[in-house]
C-alpha cells in the first residue's frame, strides 16, 4: 500500500508526475490524501489514469477539491459539490469516504482502511489568540489567509467549521463500528493531531489545517499508520507510538529545492524496516 497527495496537477510539472507514476506491483493499493486538483476535470483525469494502474485506488477531498473557482464548469458549492466529486469517484471505481472501509490483507496487515473527509474548525488557533476571530484577524494582520476563506463554500452549512462538526459526528460513529480486533489506517486530507503544524513557516496557517476534536482518534481508533497532506512537508512523524505519514507532493516551487526527486510513492504497508 502506498500513499501521496497534494498532486497540484494545474502545475505541468506535476501533471507528469501523475502520467509518469507506476503501480510498483499488479497488486498494489494507492491512497491519494486529497489537493489533486481545483477543477472537477482534473481530478477525474488524475483518479482515473491512477485507477488503470493500481488495484484500490482511495481518496480523501483536500482543500483544493472543493473550492468553487471561475475555472471550473462546475460551479456546485459546498456539500454539492463534494457529493459530486464522490459520485464521479464511484464511476471512476475509486474509494471515498462515503464507502465501506476495505481491509487490507497484504503485507502489514490484517487492518482496516478508513479514508476520512473532517475539515477544519479553527481550532488550531495562533498563539496568543483566544478565539477564531483573534485567530483570523492576527493572519489578516501578517497577511497569511488561507484562500479556503474565498473559494471553499460551506454551503447549505453556515460556516466551514459547522460543515466540521457534522463530518466529525458522522465519521466518528463509522470508525466506532469497525471490527474493533483489526487496527487500522487512518487517511484524512488533514493530520489527525497538532503536532505537526509545530514546523510551519507561518503558524498561523495551522488554523486551516485540522481540529483539536481528532487529537486522540489515533489511538481510540487503533490506527497502525496515519496519512495525511495539506502541509507540503512530506516526512515521517510518530506520535504516542503512532506513526504519522505526510506524503504530500506540493508546488513545483517547493519541490524544486528538495533533494529527492518529486513524486516519490511513500510505502505505508508494510512498514518500511
Amino acid at each position: 500500500m502506498w500513499g501521496i497527495s497534494d498532486l497540484h496537477i494545474a502545475y505541468a510539472e506535476n501533471r507528469q508526475i501523475v502520467a509518469d507514476l507506476r503501480a510498483p506491483s499488479p497488486q498494489d493499493w494507492l491512497i491519494v490524501a486529497g489537493d489533486v486538483a481545483e477543477t472537477i476535470a482534473n481530478v477525474e483525469w488524475a483518479l482515473g489514469l491512477l485507477r488503470e494502474r493500481f488495484a484500490e485506488v482511495i481518496w480523501v477531498p483536500g482543500n483544493h477539491e472543493l473550492w468553487t473557482t471561475a475555472h471550473d464548469p462546475v460551479r456546485l458549492r459546498g456539500v454539492e459539490r463534494y457529493a459530486h466529486l464522490v459520485e464521479r469517484c464511484r464511476a471512476l471505481g475509486v474509494r471515498t469516504p462515503e464507502d465501506p472501509y476495505l481491509v487490507w490483507t497484504g503485507g502489514g496487515g490484517p487492518a482496516t482502511v478508513a479514508p476520512l473527509f473532517t475539515l477544519y474548525d479553527y481550532s488550531f488557533l495562533p498563539p496568543g489568540t483566544r478565539d477564531k476571530a483573534e485567530g483570523l484577524a492576527y493572519a489578516q494582520g501578517t497577511g497569511i489567509v488561507c484562500t479556503d476563506e474565498m473559494m471553499l463554500h460551506p454551503d447549505p452549512y453556515p460556516s466551514r467549521e459547522q460543515w466540521c462538526w457534522q463530518r466529525l459526528a458522522f465519521t466518528e460513529q463509522r470508525l466506532a463500528e469497525t471490527d474493533p480486533q483489526l487496527p487500522t489506517v487512518l487517511i484524512n486530507h488533514y493530520s489527525l493531531v497538532r503536532d505537526p503544524m509545530n514546523v510551519l513557516r507561518y503558524p498561523e496557517f495551522a488554523m486551516w489545517c485540522g481540529t483539536d476534536r481528532t487529537a486522540d482518534w489515533h489511538r481510540r481508533f487503533r490506527a497502525t499508520v496515519m496519512v495525511y497532506g495539506h502541509l507540503h512537508i512530506p516526512r515521517t512523524t510518530y506520535y504516542d507510538g503512532v506513526r504519522f505519514e505526510e506524503v504530500s507532493v506540493g508546488y513545483p516551487r517547493e519541490w524544486r529545492h528538495r533533494s529527492a526527486p518529486p513524486g516519490q510513492l511513500r510505502r505505508i504497508l508494510p512498514a518500511v524496516g
